[in-house]
């Protein structure tokens, strides 16, 4: 066993949660944003721009015409295939080949199949890592290994898996729509603590197509501690504070969080209120893509995911038109109500004694 151990850890395998489920999942996100999310984003500024380039399929393949934008997403199984290997410290053979790996997993995977390129990349980067540099003839035994047991398990569990995780996000759009009060307060609660978390809300929501009313109510949630942290802690951390965590993400608060827990109540609170206003007044949905409802203010993504859900919706004719009321619920759940309510929210708790000066400074 402790030659096993020794092994593992000259391979720089590590077998913990943390390297899994937070630094995997962290960039598989990231792998995500460079694809498919960016490559939504480019479609939606050449339509809503007319800029000819960005409209025009630029290559053809299979049959298949892609734009720019269209080319970006389609690459969307390798782009998180590889960043998961990159996030395991995989060396130069084992992540190129991780390509081939997260486009057979993706593919495979169907609507769920972000939750298959988690599970399969993991495994073939891990056992890649494990024969890497053990032949002479390691330029071509370390591909093979991680290729085919890639391709092999993508082939075996990535159907299974996707199912099953399109099953669970339908589940819960289902319960959405059905219960839009309730399932308002959980989604947009629990999304909106993982995007706090060092785990990945975009990659969860990504992995259970995590869209509609649900996607919404994740919207909601995803702001409300986004912007809750940046207004609440505007007198420690400035403008500096409010840009950084305000577009940028609120995990930066998870140091002061541990520290001080009680500093979380105002944000989960506020997503709690924001999310069925959003499922219930608004009835904001998300019907761009799923990695967005899991974006909130992000660079503004989670906002251009529900702006592209229009245009498509319209385009399609599932929608008239875009009115002032859904600018104006957009704007009212992204913004002016986490801005208004969790301060207050947190200022009630700064007169318990239970968020002091300091707590929320952002070292």
């Amino acid at each position: 066993m402790s030659k096993f151990r020794e092994f593992l850890k000259r391979k720089d395998i590590e077998i913990s949660a943390k390297r899994y489920f937070i630094d995997a999942m962290s960039a598989m996100a990231q792998g995500l944003f460079c694809s498919l999310l960016i490559g939504t984003i480019i479609n939606t500024l050449g339509t809503q721009l007319n800029i000819g380039f960005l409209t025009q399929p630029v290559a053809t393949v299979g049959g298949t015409q892609y734009t720019v934008g269209g080319l970006a997403s389609a690459m969307s199984g390798p782009a998180m295939a590889v960043a998961i290997g990159f996030a395991l410290h995989c060396p130069p053979m084992v992540l190129f080949s991780l390509a081939t790996v997260g486009f057979a997993s993706n593919a495979l995977g169907g609507a769920g199949g972000p939750l298959a390129v988690f599970f399969v990349a993991i495994i073939a980067a891990e056992l890649g890592k494990a024969v890497s540099k053990e032949t002479k003839v390691d330029i071509l035994v370390t591909p093979l290994v991680t290729i085919l047991i890639g391709v092999g398990l993508s082939a075996l569990i990535a159907p299974p898996i996707g199912k099953a995780a399109l099953k669970l996000g339908s589940l819960i759009m289902w319960a959405t729509e059905l219960q839009p009060f309730l399932m308002g307060i959980i989604v947009s609660v629990l999304v909106g603590m993982f995007l706090t978390l060092p785990i990945s809300s975009a990659a969860i929501c990504a992995a259970l197509q995590l869209t509609g009313l649900a996607g919404g109510a994740a919207v909601a949630g995803c702001c409300a501690q986004m912007i809750g942290f940046a207004v609440m802690s505007f007198r420690e951390n400035k403008w500096g504070g409010l840009v950084s965590q305000g577009i940028g993400t609120s995990m930066l608060q998870m140091g002061n969080i541990v520290r001080n827990p009680r500093i979380w109540i105002a944000p989960i609170l506020t997503s709690a209120i924001t999310g069925p206003v959003a499922t219930c007044l608004f009835r904001l949905q998300m019907n761009g893509p799923a990695v967005s409802s899991g974006m909130g203010t992000c660079g503004l993504v989670g906002q251009i995911g529900v702006y592209s859900g229009w245009v498509s919706d319209v385009a399609s004719g599932a929608k008239a038109s875009i009115g002032f009321m859904d600018w104006f619920g957009l704007i009212m759940i992204s913004f002016i109500l986490p801005a208004v309510i969790c301060p207050l929210i947190n200022l009630l708790c700064r007169k318990l004694g239970w968020v002091k000066d300091g707590d929320l400074k952002l070292s």
